[in-house]
């Protein structure tokens, strides 16, 4: 494991985009991959909400995906299958999904450290509304209890980061029902909206992720910026 310079004045670059389709983040997520791989761009995070998406990671068993097509209609629900790890997860309004493009060479080139740091970050955000969460050993995500309020699907390639974090917030639970979640069976999933016994400011808690990953991955200096950039 390489280890972080610690002299070194560390800039995070950050979109904070509405409600965008899967397709559209992805193929965003893609532009900024191989910007940053020709070190034309800055450490990027990508604040977001999708409609209604399954995503299947590489590793995915499809069996998970219960809805069969007439379901999926019904429920507006669109299906990806992808390049990250990890099994199936839900993507959808209420939920704060996080894209991280870091080059983890200028930070640790470790990814089982990259993964709990994620988790990390979360489980700070977490804290500042007074909720003890958790890592589940064999399991990557949050968990409070035996409930997950965030899954986590990565892909790492020449140590450039892509994809990141979905966090339940005011997240529609009941479309988790057309799945297994990340192929875990006999584990609920919850929000901070059911925990907490309402909803939530979707702006502020952006607002706790960004100063909560500055804190864990050591950046000096957030840069907001837009698509129009």
């Amino acid at each position: 494991m390489l280890m972080m310079n610690q002299s070194t004045f560390r800039i995070l670059d950050y979109f904070n985009l509405g409600l965008i389709d899967f397709q559209q983040a992805w193929d965003l997520q893609k532009k900024l991959f191989t910007q940053r791989i020709e070190n034309k761009i800055n450490d990027t995070l990508i604040l977001l909400e999708h409609p209604h998406t399954f995503t299947l990671g590489k590793v995915a068993d499809k069996k998970n995906l219960i809805w069969n097509e007439n379901q999926l209609q019904e429920n507006e629900v669109k299906v990806f299958e992808i390049d990250r790890g990890g099994d199936i997860t839900y993507h959808g309004p209420g939920q704060i999904v996080g894209y991280a493009i870091l080059d983890l060479k200028s930070w640790y080139q470790d990814t089982h450290k990259y993964l709990r740091a994620l988790e990390e970050v979360i489980i700070n955000v977490l804290k500042d509304f007074s909720i003890v969460s958790a890592r589940k050993e064999g399991l990557t995500g949050v968990w409070i209890d035996d409930r997950k309020v965030c899954a986590i699907g990565i892909k790492i390639s020449r140590w450039i980061t892509m994809h990141g974090f979905a966090f339940n917030v005011n997240t529609d639970l009941n479309l988790f029902n057309g799945i297994i979640p990340c192929g875990i069976s006999d584990k609920d999933v919850t929000s901070l909206e059911k925990e907490l016994g309402g909803k939530q400011n979707l702006n502020e808690v952006k607002e706790r992720i960004v100063r909560s990953f500055m804190e864990v991955f050591n950046y000096n200096e957030v840069n907001k910026k837009s698509m129009r950039n």
